[in-house]
């Protein structure tokens, strides 16, 4: 199983997650963008000039659609050089049928961030106290909340079984996002819990980038 190119970075924001990605993949983002659970799409900004199209049930899409209800996307196949898809499969009952569909929409690259769940239950856990984002149970159903409580290993796992599994589907990268520490804390943490157990306490944000054809 591959290790993914680890950096350093906290995300304060939404906007900060998309700004990482874009330094780490350009090349991804030059023609025509399709943003699948653009939410408040930050990308549209950002990529001045580029063909870019946004959905989602809530922010600023291009078009108002509910993820969890539609069958497949309501785009042609092919339509994008690029479909993109930021923390949002997490929160979805349709996780794998969506998974399968941004494949259909796009001409060359699919690229897929997800969190690593495991890394903000730690500290609760241990503690025995206090709560997990996105999980718990309110006295009122929400919104919105995780479907799925994943991990590092899991996700690259399921990434490379995906491209495996798929004729003309290859993972060419998988990049990783961890809060900012001092060499020798990593170094320490690694030594202490070892490549798995540093993957999956540490690492916040898992994006893999996939090439079609």
């Amino acid at each position: 199983m591959l290790t993914p190119e680890i950096h350093q970075k906290k995300f304060r924001k939404r906007e900060d997650r998309t700004r990482f990605i874009l330094s780490h993949f350009p090349d991804q983002f030059v023609t025509s963008v399709l943003d699948v659970g653009c939410y408040e799409a930050p990308l549209r900004k950002l990529l001045p000039g580029v063909n870019y199209f946004g959905i989602d049930i809530v922010g600023d899409p291009d078009l108002v659609c509910n993820l969890e209800e539609i069958e497949k996307l309501p785009i042609e196949d092919k339509s994008y050089d690029t479909t993109c898809c930021f923390e949002v499969l997490e929160h979805l009952d349709s996780f794998h049928r969506i998974f399968d569909d941004l494949f259909r929409t796009a001409r060359k690259d699919v690229l897929v961030s997800l969190p690593n769940c495991w890394c903000s239950a730690r500290r609760p856990i241990e503690k025995g106290r206090g709560s997990i984002a996105h999980y718990g149970l309110p006295q009122e159903r929400p919104i919105d909340r995780h479907k799925w409580f994943i991990n590092t290993r899991q996700i690259i796992a399921f990434f490379e079984e995906y491209a495996a599994t798929h004729d003309g589907i290859s993972l060419e990268r998988t990049v990783a996002a961890q809060n900012e520490r001092h060499s020798l804390i990593r170094s320490f943490r690694r030594l202490k819990h070892g490549e798995e157990g540093y993957l999956n306490r540490y690492v916040h944000t898992v994006i893999g980038h996939f090439r079609l054809g």
